[in-house]
Parts: C-alpha cells; sequence; structure tokens
C-alpha cells in the first residue's frame, strides 16, 4: 500500500463527506429511518457513504471495501480491507448534539494500520501520517492541502486519579460498575469515536465500552489511538483486538494509555 497516497485519500474523502453531512445537519428537518437491526440512518449517512465508497473504489480498486451502510460488503471476508463508517453516532447526529464522526480506516493481517477520524460540526480532524504517527490538524480544513498538524501523544496516567470518557448514548450500569473498579479523577461522555481521539490527545486515559460495537465503529478511531501510543484490548483477557473477524462484531473493549493497570470485568480496586 502507498501509505503517502493513501493518507491524502482518505483525508480528502472524510472532509468531503463532512461537508455533505453538514449541509443536512444545518438544514431543515431530515428523515430518520430504522435499519434492519433498528438502528437510525438518515440521508447524511447515505450521502457520506456514497461519496466515500465512490472514492476508495476508484483510488484502490483492488482493495476490499467494507462499510457500514452496504449491508452487502458485510458477507466478504479479507486480510487487508478497507472499512467506512461515514456517520458514527447517528444518534448525536439527530439530537444535533454534535459528537458525530466521519470514520475510514485501512486494516492489514488484522491490525488497524492506518485510519481518519473527523468530527465536522466540533472542527476536530484526527487522522494517522503515513509513516503511522497519530497526528490532529488544526482548522480551516483544505480538501487538498494539509494544514498545520500537531502530534499526538497519550498522557501518563496516574492511577489513583484517571480520567475515563465513556458513551453518551450507550452508558449503562455494566459500565458503570467497571469504572468504579477504578480510581477516577474526573469523567467526561462523548459519542461516537472522539472517545479514542480523547485518549489519543491525552484528554483521557481510558475509555471502556462494554457494549456492542462493530469494527467499523472502531477501527479508525483505535489506528488513530495506536498511532498516539495507546492500546486497544478485549475486555476479557486484555488481548490486542484484532480486526476482520467473521461477521465484523467486537467483543467488548478497553482503550486505554499504557500504563493504566487494567482490571478484569467484576474486580475492584
Amino acid at each position: 500500500m502507498d501509505f503517502d497516497h493513501l493518507t491524502r485519500v482518505m483525508r480528502g474523502l472524510a472532509l468531503e463527506a463532512g461537508d455533505r453531512i453538514m449541509a443536512v445537519y444545518d438544514g431543515p428537518e431530515f428523515e430518520v429511518k430504522s435499519k434492519s437491526d433498528a438502528s437510525p440512518v438518515t440521508e447524511a449517512d447515505e450521502a457520506a457513504d456514497a461519496i466515500i465508497s465512490a472514492g476508495l473504489r476508484a483510488a484502490f480498486p483492488d482493495v476490499v471495501l467494507i462499510t457500514e451502510e452496504q449491508a452487502d460488503s458485510h458477507a466478504l471476508t479479507a486480510s487487508t480491507f478497507l472499512i467506512v463508517d461515514p456517520l458514527d453516532g447517528t444518534k448525536e447526529f439527530v439530537q444535533r448534539r454534535g459528537d458525530f464522526t466521519v470514520n475510514i480506516a485501512y486494516v492489514e493481517d488484522g491490525v488497524p494500520l492506518r485510519g481518519v477520524v473527523y468530527a465536522p460540526a466540533k472542527g476536530r480532524l484526527f487522522y494517522t501520517l503515513p509513516d503511522g504517527r497519530a497526528v490532529e490538524e488544526s482548522g480551516p480544513f483544505d480538501k487538498d492541502h494539509a494544514g498545520p498538524v500537531t502530534a499526538l501523544s497519550v498522557a501518563t496516567p496516574d492511577n489513583a486519579a484517571l480520567m475515563v470518557v465513556a458513551s453518551k448514548s450507550h452508558r449503562d450500569a455494566a459500565t458503570d460498575a467497571y469504572i468504579a473498579a477504578y480510581r477516577v479523577k474526573d469523567m467526561t461522555s462523548a459519542g461516537s469515536s472522539l472517545k479514542f481521539c480523547l485518549v489519543a490527545t491525552g484528554e483521557a486515559d481510558l475509555y471502556p465500552r462494554l457494549g456492542r460495537t462493530m469494527e467499523w465503529d472502531t477501527a479508525a478511531g483505535d489506528a488513530v489511538l495506536r498511532g498516539a501510543g495507546g492500546h486497544v484490548v478485549r475486555l476479557d483477557d486484555h488481548s490486542v483486538l484484532a480486526y476482520g473477524k467473521p461477521g465484523w462484531e467486537n467483543p467488548f473493549f478497553i482503550a486505554h494509555a499504557p500504563g493504566v493497570r487494567l482490571h478484569k470485568q467484576g474486580a475492584s480496586n
């Protein structure tokens, strides 16, 4: 894979999709439909998916493409693939809370090597450089030319005073019970894959997810976090979260900065 080309393409398509999403977001009322799994979908999801899919297929015709909004792609299997969630955080989008993202990632042999996470309503753009390091670019954003970037690096955690980020729309008692096993200084909520990025920037040390997610929900954020020195591991055995699984469904997981003393579910501090 030509990672210079990949970075330019993914970044540009994320920005283009973000513009289309914001045109819907800032416009009049939009229709919200339900998919077969009862999750919401809007014209913004579908338009962003069309933009990203067309761009990736044109640029990388020989690479398998998996995208949330194209059910026929979910039956594919591959060790190397591009994976897309064109609008992660549709619930946040529908409620106009701003915590939604465009996500594009490249996975090779189970590892999300490169990714971009763009939060258009918040004006935050995170991605991996061709060498794999993670950065946040400062706006305003030009689709054809990257602007100034800041290298991302996870924080050095204090296990007596951890910063925790948790889901805004999917918080439950099991998550709260797991977080209670840690000594927490402060906790914040965020939607979509922004939670990975908050760990990548050092704004949080720990993000546990005890709920259903799919690989397209996590791959781009996982790539950014890895590029900032962080880790994403399974909750059950703390092994590295792998990609390309049958059905594309993730187990429960923990995203964290190195140095966080991880607990198993049900353990206490």
